[in-house]
């Protein structure tokens, strides 16, 4: 029998997360509005006492080859799923934890490059597992700090840190708003079920990577270069007429966003305090509109992901995740739900795409140990 097939039972698992509001304000100390959401990776785990790191993924190419590194791993040693999984032992180690080798199995049903966070999901995943093996009780803000550092430094991705947070924090019923600065979290009841509504994932299905150097690290650049032309910290203390003193267009476009960005996360929290649906869809138009024409990172796929959707009855729809590809998110009520689906599906048809995966999501519990 192969250690493959000697897999122990699944012990942990650890979910992605949707952001209902918040694109791109969390790595400019902003404001967030995610949620964690059903689906999610499982991790199983066996400690060993020689060093030797080897990985498995269901989802790999070849789910029964182990990806095999050590303990001293350093970035670069290996790229792909594993550098998530690995980053985490490592990021661990430069924080002077001691992990004395490990075999580890992930598999899950969080969608792949559809900007829900997979990532995040598996990182957290082998966190909570290594963190419980071990008896490390580091506590959920140093997990999430830790694979946000596996994300960053180790696999390359330079990305914020509310992914992590959802991931651990995430609580039924509910969506986190998070400052990003101060860490300071708090749980906004949010009963769509019980108001007639969904909230459906629209996967176009596009390409979305956030560790290939690409367009996610050049945004973020023009974001500090912003923030450090104004003089602040970060675009968080900006205000819009501050951001009008940007005389270089790009970065003007792309401040702006962050900076209407973030009082949308507040309207936001106040139409769901309110039960303002409607308002709360005319919030996510926005939001599209200014991902889409400031911040300029959405595609021709989830330009027409969001105008079908709102076209067949959804209230509102908006990109959601990094961007350039991945995943819109609209705001239906439940009798619509399934024509919202089918008009989405016969706009990439009209475009000779592929069929969009359309989906219900709905704010689930965050990271733990899976029960026996």
């Amino acid at each position: 029998m192969t250690a493959a097939q000697q897999r122990p039972d699944w012990g942990w698992a650890a979910p992605g997360r949707v952001n209902l509001m918040g694109e791109h304000t969390d790595y400019n100390d902003g404001w967030v509005l995610p949620f964690a959401i059903g689906q999610r990776t499982r991790c199983a785990l066996r400690l060993r006492d020689d060093g030797r790191l080897r990985l498995w993924s269901a989802q790999s190419d070849s789910p029964g080859l182990a990806v095999e590194t050590t303990t001293a791993t350093t970035p670069g040693d290996v790229s792909g799923w594993a550098s998530y999984v690995a980053g985490v032992v490592w990021a661990m180690a430069e924080d002077g934890i001691d992990v004395p080798g490990a075999d580890i199995w992930v598999d899950g049903d969080v969608p792949l490059g559809a900007g829900l966070s997979s990532s995040a999901a598996l990182e957290i995943a082998v966190a909570v597992a290594l963190d419980d093996t071990l008896g490390l009780d580091l506590g959920r803000t140093r997990l999430a700090a830790l694979a946000r550092k596996a994300e960053n430094d180790y696999a390359g991705a330079p990305t914020g840190v509310m992914d992590q947070v959802a991931s651990l924090h995430g609580r039924a019923g509910h969506v986190l708003l998070l400052d990003t600065r101060t860490m300071e979290i708090e749980q906004v009841p949010a009963d769509l079920a019980g108001a007639g509504l969904t909230l459906l994932v629209i996967d176009t299905r596009a390409s979305h990577a956030l560790s290939d150097g690409g367009g996610y690290a050049s945004v973020r650049r023009d974001c500090e270069r912003a923030a450090a032309t104004l003089g602040v910290r970060a675009l968080r203390d900006a205000t819009l007429a501050d951001v009008q003193t940007l005389t270089e267009d790009s970065l003007r476009h792309r401040a702006r966003h962050i900076v209407t960005e973030n009082a949308r996360v507040h309207e936001a929290v106040g139409q769901l305090r309110d039960a303002d649906w409607t308002g709360l869809g005319r919030t996510f138009d926005a939001s599209h509109a200014s991902l889409r024409d400031d911040f300029r990172i959405s595609c021709e796929e989830l330009d027409v992901a969001v105008e079908a959707a709102t076209g067949a009855g959804a209230l509102g729809a908006r990109m959601t995740g990094g961007g350039f590809g991945g995943s819109a998110v609209a705001l239906v009520r439940r009798e619509d739900a399934e024509p919202v689906g089918e008009a989405c599906r016969r706009a990439f048809a009209d475009h000779d795409w592929p069929e969009p995966h359309v989906f219900a999501v709905e704010p689930s519990p965050g990271a733990g140990r899976l029960e026996r």
